[in-house]
C-alpha cells in the first residue's frame, strides 16, 4: 500500500511536469528525481520498475479506438494515457483521467430570478474518469463525471442548476459491437447499447457538451452503418437522462427521443447531412410543458481551406404539439468565410442565425423553436453561468475573425447583434417578456475576445472576455417584467480555464 501511494504521488507530479513542458520525448533513461544527489524512495522505485521507459515507449503507440469513438468528437477521448502507461496496464484496458477548472464572473444580471442584481462569480470544476475494456469486436466503457460549483451565492439560484452542478454521476456505461467489413462489402457497422453521449452533425441539436459544466447523456441504443470517410447512416432510440444536482441521474419512460441521420462527404465542396429527430415528453402534468415534436432538416457545408471561400448552411423545421397547441417552428443558419494566405492564417466569417419565436402564448399556434439537446458556445458566446442567448426567438447577424499565430494558439474576435425574432415573445430563459411588444426587439450587441492555448493533447488553457452592450429592449421593459434593478446596464463577462488529462 505504501509503495502504491508513492507511485501514484510520483506519477501525478511527473505527469504534470511532462505535460507542462509539452514533452513527448524523454532523453534520459532514468528520471532526475534526486535530493542532494541521492535518489528518493520514489526515485528508487521508478528506477527499478522502469515507469518512465514505459511512458516513453507508449507515447508513440496509437491509441486504441474506444467504445464511443463514432459517437462523439475525437478530441473528447484522444489524448496520451500517461497514468495507464505508468501503471503498465494491458492493451485491452484503458484508463483516462480528465480535470477542468474554470473561474467565471459577470455583472449586472438580467434574469428575473436574479432580483438581487449581484455580481455572479463561480469556480466550476468538472472531473471525468474513463475505464474501457476491449476484446475483438466488443468493447465496454464506463465514464464517470463529477461537476461542482464553488463560490456561488446560494441566495441567487440562477447560476446553480443542473447546467452547472451534477455531483458524482455516471456519464456513460455502454457496450459496443463493431464489424469493419460487413459480408465483405468494406462497410462498417457499429451498435451501442447503454448510457451514452452523442454528437450529431454540426452539434446544434444534439451534442456532448464541451464548455458547459454538465453533459447531455442518453439511455438506449445507437446504430451506425458507414463507408469510412465517405458516408454514414445513424439511428438511435433513447431516453434522455434527467440530471439531478446531488443525486444519481435518472431517466423516464415518459421522455423518449429517437432519430436518424445521413452524412456524406462524396463531394468535398458540398458535404451534406440530413436528419430527422422525434421527441415525446409527457413528464409534466402541466399541459403546456408537454412536447411532441418532429424536427427535420439538413446541413450543407465545406471545410475551410487557405485561399478559398467556405460556407455552412443549415435549415431545421419543427412540427407537432405543445400540449394541445399545434407547434410549427424553424431555425435557419448561414455562415460564409474566407481563409487568407497570410501570416497567422486569418479566417474571416460572416454569420447569421434566425430562430422563430412565439407571439402569443394563449393562441392556437406554438412557434418557438426548441433547440433540443444542442450546444451553443462554439458560435454564440460562453455558456456556463452566463450564456444569455439560445436558438429560440432570435435574429442575429455577426462576424468573427480567427487567428493562429503559432501551432497550438488560437485567437478569436467576434461581434454579434441580437434581436428578438418577435417582440411579443419571451427572451430565451431569462423570464423576460413584454406581451404588448412595445419594448421593441433590440437586445443589443456583444464583443468577445477569446484566447486558446493547446500545449498538447493533455493540457489546454482558455480565457475570454465578453462585453454585452444592452439594447433599447431593456430600457423600455415595464416594471412588471421583473428585470433586476441593475439589469439595464451593460454586462461584462470573464472566464479563465485549464484542462489537464492523464
Amino acid at each position: 500500500m505504501k509503495r502504491m501511494k508513492t507511485l501514484c504521488r510520483y506519477v501525478l507530479l511527473s505527469s504534470l511536469s511532462l505535460l507542462a513542458s509539452g514533452a513527448l520525448e524523454i532523453t534520459h533513461s532514468t528520471p532526475d528525481i534526486s535530493l542532494n544527489g541521492n535518489l528518493t524512495e520514489a526515485g528508487r522505485f521508478i528506477h527499478t520498475h522502469g515507469v518512465i521507459e514505459r511512458i516513453k515507449a507508449a507515447s508513440t503507440t496509437p491509441l486504441p479506438e474506444p467504445a464511443d469513438a463514432v459517437l462523439i468528437q475525437m478530441k473528447e477521448w484522444h489524448w496520451q494515457r500517461y497514468l495507464k502507461n505508468a501503471l503498465d496496464l494491458p492493451d485491452w484496458l484503458d484508463l483516462g483521467l480528465e480535470h477542468r477548472t474554470r473561474f467565471e464572473t459577470y455583472d449586472h444580471p438580467w434574469r428575473t430570478n436574479q432580483a438581487l442584481g449581484r455580481t455572479d462569480a463561480q469556480i466550476q470544476q468538472r472531473s471525468r474518469l474513463r475505464i474501457g475494456l476491449s476484446g475483438g469486436p466488443f468493447k465496454v466503457l464506463f465514464e464517470g463525471q463529477d461537476s461542482r460549483v464553488h463560490l456561488d451565492d446560494l441566495s441567487d439560484v440562477a447560476g446553480l442548476n443542473t447546467g452547472t452542478r451534477n455531483e458524482y454521476d455516471i456519464l456513460q456505461v455502454l457496450v459496443s459491437a463493431t464489424a469493419k467489413n460487413v459480408l465483405g462489402t468494406n462497410l462498417r457497422t457499429d451498435l451501442h447499447i447503454g448510457r451514452l453521449t452523442m454528437d450529431f452533425g454540426l452539434r446544434r441539436l444534439i451534442a456532448r457538451n464541451d464548455f458547459r459544466n454538465t453533459t447531455n447523456a442518453f439511455d438506449g441504443v445507437h446504430w451506425q452503418l458507414a463507408k469510412e470517410k465517405t458516408w454514414r447512416i445513424r439511428a438511435f432510440l433513447v431516453e434522455p437522462v434527467i440530471r439531478n444536482q446531488v443525486q444519481l441521474d435518472e431517466q423516464s419512460k415518459r421522455l423518449v427521443f429517437w432519430g436518424t441521420s445521413v452524412e456524406t462527404d462524396h463531394i468535398p465542396w458540398l458535404r451534406l447531412n440530413t436528419y430527422y429527430f422525434g421527441l415525446n415528453d409527457q413528464r409534466f402534468s402541466t399541459l403546456n410543458l408537454q412536447r411532441t415534436f418532429s424536427t427535420f432538416g439538413g446541413q450543407l457545408y465545406t471545410l475551410p481551406q487557405i485561399g478559398k471561400i467556405d460556407y455552412e448552411v443549415e435549415s431545421a423545421w419543427q412540427t407537432g404539439k405543445r400540449g394541445n397547441t399545434d407547434h410549427f417552428a424553424h431555425f435557419q443558419h448561414i455562415n460564409l468565410g474566407y481563409s487568407f494566405n497570410l501570416p497567422w492564417s486569418p479566417q474571416f466569417l460572416i454569420q447569421y442565425d434566425y430562430a422563430s419565436g412565439d407571439r402569443n402564448p394563449n393562441d392556437s399556434q406554438s412557434s418557438a423553436f426548441d433547440t433540443l439537446f444542442g450546444a451553443r458556445r462554439f458560435e454564440y458566446m460562453a455558456t456556463g453561468n452566463f450564456g444569455p442567448f439560445f436558438r429560440s426567438n432570435i435574429s442575429s447577424p455577426g462576424w468573427r475573425v480567427i487567428l493562429i499565430p503559432i501551432q497550438g494558439w488560437k485567437f478569436q474576435l467576434k461581434q454579434r447583434f441580437w434581436y428578438l425574432a418577435t417582440s411579443r415573445g419571451p427572451f430565451a430563459d431569462s423570464g423576460l417578456r413584454d406581451a404588448t411588444g412595445e419594448s421593441g426587439n433590440f437586445l443589443g450587441h456583444d464583443v468577445e475576445v477569446r484566447v486558446q492555448w493547446k500545449l498538447n493533447e493533455n493540457v489546454e488553457f482558455d480565457a475570454g472576455y465578453d462585453h454585452w452592450f444592452k439594447g433599447s429592449y431593456f430600457d423600455r421593459l415595464p416594471a412588471s417584467a421583473g428585470l433586476p434593478s441593475r439589469g439595464r446596464k451593460d454586462t461584462d463577462y470573464f472566464y479563465i480555464l485549464t484542462k489537464v488529462r492523464f
